[in-house]
């Protein structure tokens, strides 16, 4: 368990729960989920003492469930935020294993899309944060705020300027670096889908691994559905902010809170679109390669049918002098034989002549 106590332009890292809240100020309290039962008894005093209101026992449960799907509630002291962020390299390889997350494999970065959920209750002047052990979103603003506080006694003006103002602003610059991982993550999700589908539209390219098609769409349907839930559960804080905003909130602060916020939905609403476009490239792709294997197979098709046109007048010279009569034209000339040869040839040649300038017999490309 972290405690942070932010005042006036200063923060101090405490051992224990302070008894009051610093004037113009809040308190932050990071606790990771294993941690969560054995600190429970602290956090609940503390949102007695500082928010003047246990945490309920439902909302208890959602903070500790794993599985948590994106989501918004509030009580009339506190809201309740749960959001799935993405998981670290690391938390990936332990789940699904070295082999299954080999990076040889065609779309294998679709197949380490994981998440996690991370948990806010937001008091007017206390911030209690639910992550998962080693969280980088905590982690990175407990190692920035400790940077801070031990390079300078009293932060300077640029310091000051970086610290959050209340609960709310700093659960919203926590998100807003959590839905930054999915900014980054599109650019490698576009550059190896870009690459999956120059190998499939390639005209010798090896076998399509379609279990790895299935696995990504899989995948980007997932991503939607998680982006769908995020926004709706941040759109709905954002309402409530706006339907009943906290009486002690001067307005400036409150129209910083309300446009970070819009950012975040923004961005959401950016890595929606953006995986939209992902599967429509896919499914594009797709439809290209079927064309375009029905396309060689009416080329090859073509030739075949043209090569049949060649050799069927040549089978009926066969045929006729083939038949079982005594009187038939030149079939006891002793040139005959060349002269039927010659006709064969001349045929065929003129009909390949013929077809090849039709394009019958054009290479597929």
């Amino acid at each position: 368990m972290h405690i942070v106590e932010f005042g006036a332009g200063t923060l101090r890292f405490l051992d224990h729960v302070p008894q009051r809240v610093p004037d113009r100020g809040f308190v932050w309290i990071y606790v990771e989920r294993e941690q969560l039962e054995l600190d429970l008894p602290v956090l609940q005093r503390a949102a007695q003492v500082l928010g003047n209101s246990p945490l309920l026992d439902l909302h208890v449960k959602d903070l500790g469930n794993r599985a948590h799907p994106s989501h918004y509630d509030y009580t009339s002291v506190y809201d309740l935020v749960i959001f799935r962020r993405l998981a670290t390299e690391a938390e990936v390889t332990a789940e699904i294993g070295d082999g299954a997350a080999s990076k040889d494999r065609q779309l294998a970065a679709f197949g380490r899309i994981r998440t996690r959920a991370v948990g806010f209750v937001v008091f007017d002047r206390l911030l209690i944060t639910v992550h998962p052990a080693g969280c980088f979103a905590a982690k990175a603003f407990i190692e920035r705020y400790l940077s801070d506080a031990v390079n300078s006694e009293g932060l300077n003006a640029a310091a000051r300027s970086r610290l959050p103002s209340s609960s709310a602003d700093l659960m919203l610059r926590m998100l807003n670096l959590m839905v930054d991982n999915y900014l980054d993550l599109r650019k490698l999700l576009s550059a190896e889908l870009d690459r999956w589908q120059q190998e499939l539209l390639a005209p010798r390219g090896s076998a399509a691994d379609w279990a790895a098609l299935m696995t990504a769409r899989n995948a980007l349907h997932a991503l939607e559905d998680l982006c769908e839930e995020q926004h709706d559960a941040m759109q709905e804080w954002l309402d409530t902010q706006k339907e009943q905003p906290p009486p002690w909130m001067e307005q400036a602060e409150r129209d910083s809170l309300l446009a970070r916020g819009r950012d975040v939905v923004e961005h959401i609403q950016r890595v929606v679109h953006h995986v939209h476009r992902m599967e429509q490239g896919a499914e594009t792709a797709v439809q290209i390669h079927f064309s375009a294997v029905g396309n060689r197979t009416n080329d090859i098709m073509r030739t075949l049918t043209a090569l049949t046109a060649i050799f069927l007048p040549l089978n009926l010279i066969a045929g006729i002098f083939g038949m079982n009569f005594e009187f038939l034209p030149v079939i006891h000339s002793p040139t005959g034989v060349w002269w039927t040869f010659g006709a064969m040839a001349v045929i065929a040649i003129v009909l390949g002549v013929v077809f090849w300038r039709k394009r019958y017999l054009a290479r597929a490309r």
